[in-house]
């Protein structure tokens, strides 16, 4: 199966569909570059004032519906 564009995985998150973990990564890693690893928190900083961060896990294959709301809210909206 090909990888999943960054444009067809926020497709999928603003019609609240379940999404893989990894592609959520990716939709972060693409707005807000590499993350810090601290076990199984991914960690992405924003680019905005007062250093505010995006922390995402992995739950079974899944992103977490909450995480996947503040990635919207910080990225896309």
């Amino acid at each position: 199966m090909p990888p999943k564009s960054v444009e067809d995985t926020i497709e999928k998150m603003r019609k609240g569909t379940a999404v893989h973990f990894t592609d959520l990564a990716n939709v972060c890693r693409h707005y807000f570059g590499e993350p810090r690893i601290a076990g199984s928190h991914h960690i992405f900083k924003m680019p905005w004032a007062g250093d505010p961060r995006i922390n995402i896990q992995n739950e079974k294959g899944k992103a977490k519906a909450y995480q996947v709301r503040q990635v919207i809210a910080a990225s896309i909206d």
